[in-house]
């Protein structure tokens, strides 16, 4: 009996059915997905977190303490891939003798390394002069002492008499704040910033020297253990790989507790992913919800649309005797085929869209938790737009219900209390309470990346979201009832004579036409706010990635060699625009050894994005003219203003090394602005100033760095830039391609690109679909009322009134608000998430051209359901021109 009904529902209401599983296909598409993005983006947060940790574990070793013991607790706890002993020594000075004069440093460091751990912790020590093996010194204390390979530096031991090395080479360390970190102490507790003064020798004359001074002040050397662990059982999820992290950690101090202390650093940047994870919630939420919900609003509009046809199929079978159990199992039977058909149908869709929009699998046993929830939503769907309708129905067919007086409609009740007024009134206010508070989704403090999320700040776009859809039901609805006149006008130029008798049609059917324009509306909303938000978000990845790197191309230098020398032959490669110099110094304020960076104010942004958001006053063109006209002027970090409270107009004495003595000289500034932001420039503290002024002062005009603008691919020119400097020692050239990759946290480095092509994808597809197939429903729901109108002699071209006029006001009534309030809704998004981009956007990024595609496919949608219904209706296209 049930397949009978089946095959008869297939045979007669086939487009009913069709639609319905289509539009449950999406939404389990959709949905499934959306779940991959949420899986890959957290393993990729993952992987990059892991490969940016560049010391897992350090293990200081307490006095006393066995080193075989430790050693064998280490391979217990966790998987090891390397292990090596590092020596630290507080030493009181360096101290060297070139070119006549001598130059002394303050207290610094003095590492003993093993030669093999270059190669087994990677990144630890970049090599910038000379080989990466025998006594390096970092570049800062190379130029405070004036020194290059071949020099001998003597070291100022505590307690014990001097001792001289000759320099091999000149490194930096990139990861020198977690090289020199306090291991086992509080958060925060440990010392602002690393050393400025550093040697580091191989390990057997490190012991020479220092294990003499480890008797004298024992409390001057310490002792660690760097590992590098095996990352490959860590799980993807950064949950998950945090928590295992941090269980081995807590496995090693329960087994070393009184012998060493142990700083897990692969843990700690873990527990940041663990919250930056939330990230890709909030992308989840903010962009995939929408897109779900509007999926599961179209497979209401279709499956409501066969709602009489279903009734009166009920009717027939209750006429011939049919119980009401029986009447629900063919519901039950319905919902079963359009539920498992779409869900089977959405699976394949979510795997073909997984393949070449994200590239993975979303029926992979890593993602088909994923792909079974979305197709258990899918089922659940069916139930509420097939069995709940039927359900309703039948416990309402009484003769009573039948009798009931068929008057005016009743307002809903949203409508009687003003809901949509009020959605929008408490969307403002949490809108404003979030911008006031300065909500941040990432908090930096000292350059280190921490989330905070502020879960009522997702009211404001629900709330919008909400009341934008109710307000758009509400006026439309009161225009079509109350606004004939204007709607005949509007109508003119597609129903001629007949636009009264139209506006008139559409007064009485203003429910079913309010719905079409409503989720038409609610289509475009989607579309144009997810291309927005995007769009802004791929913008600002770049200027974040050209602020990282400094340019399309930057060439640093070194004091020794700047970049400055090869300056004309760089500004010659093909495809470069622009060569702009940036001295790159340092100087003291007061104790504290700061960046300065020297420019020409007028000139910069002819090779870099000088962005408003770089500057407190929120004018890059007002901060820099400012700077020009002032030639000892200095912008100073917002960190340094808020320690040594400064403001601007106040005069400020920086220390400069000078290139006739090699010494540091007080250089009087005056302070003229504050800098957040610069190009190349640290997080946390540094100065600008004129390059001219820092010349004459400290009597060089060298530049360390050049920036470069092209109008090529820059992974090409930086090729060519590196042969261009291959006689310059230790210069690097590097590409804002690379600085995409790179970027330092990991919330911004999430790729956007798959999710975009998905949504943009899909919102392209539901646009279509909402204004296309919502437009031929409704003709559809209508196709009787048409069929009497040519019986009783309706030329095609009077029937075309109507049914262009209705497409008319759902493409422009849809587009016109959707694409309104989608703006509207990708402002709050991109000032709810502002601080994701560094810097943050002077405006929201529009694809005008994505946008133009969306309209043009929605036009063609609806064009092509009404000229089908036309054809089919009016007797053909012949008719349709004799008309």
């Amino acid at each position: 009996m049930y397949r009978r009904w089946i095959e008869g529902l297939l045979r007669a209401r086939y487009g009913r059915i069709l639609g319905t599983m289509a539009g449950i296909a999406v939404t389990v598409a959709f949905l499934a997905t959306l779940g991959a993005f949420l899986r890959t983006s957290a393993a990729t947060m993952t992987a990059r977190a892991v490969a940016s940790v560049a010391i897992d574990w350090q293990v200081e070793l307490l006095p006393n303490a066995d080193p075989a013991a430790v050693d064998e607790a280490l391979r217990q706890a966790a998987p090891v891939k390397a292990m090596l002993p590092v020596g630290y020594a507080d030493v009181g000075g360096f101290e060297a003798s070139v070119g006549g004069t001598t130059q002394t440093t303050g207290a610094g460091k003095v590492l003993g390394l093993d030669a093999a751990y270059f190669s087994a912790m990677p990144g630890q020590v970049r090599p910038l002069l000379g080989p990466l093996a025998g006594v390096l010194l970092t570049q800062q204390t190379a130029a405070n002492l004036h020194v290059e390979p071949g020099g001998t530096v003597v070291v100022h031991r505590l307690g014990l008499s001097d001792v001289s090395f000759a320099v091999d080479g000149v490194v930096d360390l990139p990861n020198a704040d977690q090289m020199f970190q306090a291991v086992g102490a509080p958060a925060g507790a440990g010392p602002r910033a690393p050393p400025d003064n550093v040697m580091i020798l191989p390990s057997l004359p490190w012991h020479e020297s220092f294990d003499p001074q480890r008797s004298t002040r024992p409390d001057s050397i310490h002792s660690q253990i760097h590992l590098r662990l095996m990352h490959s059982g860590l799980p993807q999820d950064p949950v998950a790989a945090s928590i295992v992290a941090g269980n081995q950690g807590r496995n090693l101090e329960s087994r070393v507790a009184g012998a060493a202390l142990l700083a897990n650093n692969l843990a700690a940047r873990l527990e940041a992913v663990r919250e930056d994870a939330l990230y890709a919630k909030l992308l989840f939420l903010f962009l995939g919800a929408p897109g779900v919900a509007l999926a599961a609003l179209m497979t209401a509009a279709v499956a409501a649309a066969g709602n009489a046809e279903r009734q009166r199929d009920h009717a027939l079978l209750r006429l011939r005797g049919a119980t009401l159990s029986q009447v629900f199992g063919f519901a039950w039977a319905e919902t079963l085929m359009v539920g498992l058909g779409g869900a089977i149908l959405g699976v394949m869709l979510s795997e073909l869209a997984g393949r070449f929009l994200l590239q993975t699998s979303t029926v992979s046993p890593k993602g088909l938790l994923w792909t079974i929830v979305a197709a258990v939503a899918g089922i659940g769907l069916a139930a509420a737009v097939v069995l709940w309708p039927t359900w309703r129905n039948l416990r309402g067919s009484t003769v009573t219900e039948a009798r009931r007086d068929i008057g005016m409609r009743e307002t809903p009740l949203w409508a009687r209390v003003y809901l949509d007024v009020a959605f929008l009134v408490l969307a403002g206010i949490a809108f404003w309470r979030s911008a006031a508070a300065g909500y941040q989704v990432v908090l930096a403090p000292e350059g280190v990346a921490a989330t905070a999320v502020d879960y009522g700040s997702f009211l404001a776009p629900f709330l919008l979201w909400a009341g934008l859809g109710l307000l758009t039901i509400r006026l439309v609805e009161d225009v079509l009832r109350r606004g004939r006149p204007a709607v005949a006008r509007v109508l003119l130029p597609l129903a001629g004579r007949l636009s009264d008798v139209v506006a008139a049609t559409f007064a009485r059917q203003s429910r079913r036409l309010t719905a079409g324009v409503a989720l038409a509306a609610l289509a475009f909303a989607f579309a144009s706010s997810t291309a927005i938000f995007n769009r802004t978000y791929e913008h600002q990845t770049l200027i974040d990635a050209e602020l990282t790197n400094g340019a399309d191309v930057a060439v640093t230098g070194a004091a020794a060699a700047p970049a400055s020398a090869v300056r004309d032959k760089l500004a010659a490669l093909p495809g470069v625009v622009a060569a702009q110099p940036m001295q790159h110094r340092f100087a003291y304020v007061g104790s504290d050894l700061q960046d300065l960076y020297g420019i020409d104010p007028n000139r910069i942004d002819e090779a870099t994005n000088m962005s408003d958001a770089f500057f407190a006053g929120g004018n890059a063109r007002a901060t820099l003219a400012e700077l020009a006209r002032t030639p000892d002027g200095v912008l100073v970090s917002q960190e340094t203003v808020n320690d040594y409270q400064l403001g601007p107009g106040d005069s400020i004495n920086l220390r400069l090394q000078n290139q006739a003595d090699h010494q540091y000289h007080v250089v009087p500034f005056h302070l003229v602005g504050v800098v957040r932001e610069f190009p190349t420039a640290p997080k946390d503290s540094f100065l600008v100033a004129n390059a001219t002024y820092v010349a004459a002062q400290t009597g060089s005009a060298a530049s360390e760095i050049i920036l470069l603008r092209t109008n090529r691919k820059p992974a090409l020119v930086v090729s060519e830039a590196r042969a261009a400097v291959a006689s310059l020692p230790g210069v690097k050239v590097s590409g804002i391609d690379d600085a995409v990759q790179g970027i330092s946290s990991s919330l911004t480095a999430v790729d956007l690109a798959g999710l975009t092509r998905l949504e943009l994808s899909f919102a392209l597809v539901m646009v279509a679909a909402a204004a296309g197939l919502v437009l031929a429903l409704g003709l559809a729901e209508r196709q009787r009322s048409f069929e009497i109108l040519v019986a009783v002699g309706a030329r095609p071209r009077q029937l075309g009134a109507f049914v262009w006029g209705e497409a008319g006001l759902v493409l422009v009534g849809g587009a016109s608000i959707g694409l309104a309030s989608g703006w509207l809704v990708a402002e709050v998004l991109v000032k709810l998430l502002t601080g994701v981009f560094d810097p943050p956007p002077e405006a929201i990024a529009v694809p005008w051209i994505y946008l133009a595609a969306v309209l043009g496919g929605a036009a063609l949608a609806v064009a092509v359901a009404a000229i089908g219904f036309t054809v089919s209706a009016g007797g053909g296209i012949e008719g349709w021109h004799e008309g």
